[in-house]
């Protein structure tokens, strides 16, 4: 059977006083469309990073291709994998063209400059999200929706098996996220696997065939994506309310107010 691109059993994250994530079991085979469900809080993006080296990992195990991430970072097949970070802040004070930003995307840990076809393949990720045009323009002078287009052509430029994007859709208008859809659309047409961490479906509800939502570090549900709750996808939406506990003995869930 074909590696899954991403395992993870028992995962257990603590920041702070206390665990983020605790008892996290999950298995995303190759050329599935998963999204991370859940509410302000609830440990989407703290997975994402334990998943990426990124925040250590307490216990229990976390995989890409095999490759245990906390024991054998150095062995994980990182050229297989692209990340695309929340965007808040990802380009704020860098004085950089679209295509520097994108051939820092081919960056290795051992060497200091992009190989040498690392122009035409940052133009060619460019080209991917439509701002081959604008290459030589500084990112600072780009809407929200084209800085998040450019971060997902730097992650594009490695040619990745699996894509990781943590809120792509957040803080960007309704045109910026309908080309959004459509780049992953395609990416996903091709067979690559896509984990992308999500308030509500939004624009990708087409894309997505499988939804895990989280609540307080703990998988609420794995299968397929559950309905938003009435008002989610109204633009003033802002996510920022308090979930009370489900009452003792609730075993079905309403999924819809968790994000």
């Amino acid at each position: 059977m074909a590696q899954p691109a991403i395992r993870t059993q028992g995962l257990r994250v603590d920041l702070g006083a206390g665990p983020i994530l605790h008892g996290i079991d999950l298995t995303v085979p190759g050329g599935e469309a998963v999204a991370l469900l859940g509410a302000n809080g609830s440990g989407k993006s703290t997975l994402v990073k334990a998943l990426m080296g990124i925040v250590p990992i307490a216990s229990g195990r976390a995989e890409i291709y095999g490759a245990d991430v906390a024991a054998s970072r150095r062995l994980v097949p990182w050229s297989r994998v692209g990340y695309v970070p929340q965007r808040v802040g990802s380009t704020a004070g860098v004085p950089a063209t679209a295509l520097e930003v994108v051939a820092s995307g081919l960056l290795a840990n051992r060497r200091l400059r992009p190989g040498r076809a690392a122009r035409q393949r940052s133009l060619a990720a460019l080209e991917q999200v439509g701002l081959l045009e604008r290459a030589r323009e500084s990112v600072q002078v780009f809407s929200g929706g084209q800085q998040q287009r450019v971060l997902i052509a730097r992650a594009l430029v490695r040619r990745p098996d699996l894509l990781i994007l943590d809120e792509p859709l957040a803080g960007i208008d309704k045109a910026s996220k309908e080309a959004l859809a459509g780049i992953l659309a395609t990416l996903r047409a091709q067979g690559t696997t896509l984990l992308v961490v999500l308030h509500e479906l939004g624009e990708l509800a087409g894309l997505i065939e499988r939804a895990v939502v989280l609540r307080h570090g703990s998988v609420l549900h794995d299968g397929p994506p559950p309905p938003a709750a009435p008002g989610h996808d109204h633009p003033g939406h802002d996510h920022l309310h308090a979930h009370e506990d489900r009452p003792p003995g609730h075993t079905v869930p309403d999924l819809s107010s968790e994000w």
